[in-house]
């Protein structure tokens, strides 16, 4: 579970239902979790839903303060901007890139304000939800999260619209955690990439991911016998053993004998816990790509 101590600010992805925000809201208090501030994210308030779902929003949050729950928040409701004005709908590939462009500002100013993050994606269009993800991915640290609301198809019906924006505990709504990877935990460069089309940065991130995995490959062949290299390269590139075996001219356990010390030297590159099971379907995954773009030439040459 999140930090309980330091305060956090929820975002939101809004359509036209208030109770998406406050449901969520409810349910972090619930679980003593200290939000201090709460961000909306919508589109053009011209559209009646998002206005009324608005209206609501503002009865809730009166002088800084969370009416249900009587405690001082901050209430901040900010329209996705497209041009001069606020995006209508998430129809194009540039509408996508808005919202990208707009979320990741957000997150990289809040991050640098010391901020810890609880993001809900469950409003909205869907397209809001998956790129607020995507930039989350590369800005969060370990301690902020992802979360989906689930309510029960009877209480949705019932609170359309914002009829209802509070309920009981026993209701059997509930925020589910989302798993996710801070990858810019990891490769910090990836934090500072505001303004680069969000397809340029996921290539970027996939470079890097694959500069680590070519790193990885390179260093468990570095430390073969030239035996252990042509049974790695067979499995590798989706060979069976018993097809290793059969092509190399050796017997099913010498190729087990060899693929047993392979898997033990992949198991320390790639920090695999001890109780994982590894087989030769490992070295596919890992590997195909490795000698298939040519890399074990790369790695040759070094030698």
């Amino acid at each position: 579970m999140p930090n309980h101590t330091q305060s956090r600010t929820l975002i939101t992805t809004m359509g036209g239902q208030a109770q998406v925000v406050t449901f969520a809201l409810d349910w972090l208090l619930a679980h003593e979790i200290p939000i201090s501030q709460v961000v909306v994210l919508h589109l053009s308030p011209q559209d009646p839903r998002v206005r009324q779902a608005l209206e609501q929003l503002t009865t809730e949050f009166r002088g800084e303060q969370y009416g249900h729950a009587s405690r001082p928040m901050r209430f901040r409701a900010l329209p996705i901007p497209e041009g001069n004005g606020a995006l209508l709908d998430v129809r194009s590939e540039s509408a996508a890139e808005s919202i990208w462009q707009f979320v990741y500002q957000l997150l990289t100013e809040l991050k640098r304000e010391g901020q810890l993050i609880d993001l809900c994606i469950a409003g909205g269009r869907r397209m809001m939800g998956l790129m607020a993800l995507s930039a989350a991915m590369l800005l969060f640290g370990h301690q902020d999260r992802v979360w989906h609301l689930y309510t029960p198809d009877e209480l949705r019906e019932r609170a359309a619209d914002g009829a209802i924006r509070h309920v009981a505990p026993d209701e059997g709504m509930r925020l589910i955690q989302v798993p996710l990877v801070p990858w810019g935990a990891y490769f910090p460069s990836l934090r500072d990439l505001a303004g680069v089309p969000a397809t340029q940065v996921l290539n970027l991130q996939r470079r890097q991911l694959d500069t680590q995995e070519q790193t990885r490959c390179q260093n468990v062949v570095a430390q073969l016998t030239r035996r252990q290299r042509a049974v790695l390269r067979l499995l590798g590139l989706g060979k069976t053993p018993q097809e290793t075996a059969q092509e190399l001219h050796i017997s099913l356990k010498t190729v087990d004998t060899h693929k047993t010390k392979i898997l033990d030297l992949c198991r320390n590159e790639w920090n695999v816990l001890p109780e994982t099971k590894l087989d030769y379907r490992f070295l596919r995954d890992k590997f195909q790509w490795f000698y298939e773009s040519g890399n074990e030439n790369i790695t040759n040459r070094k030698r």
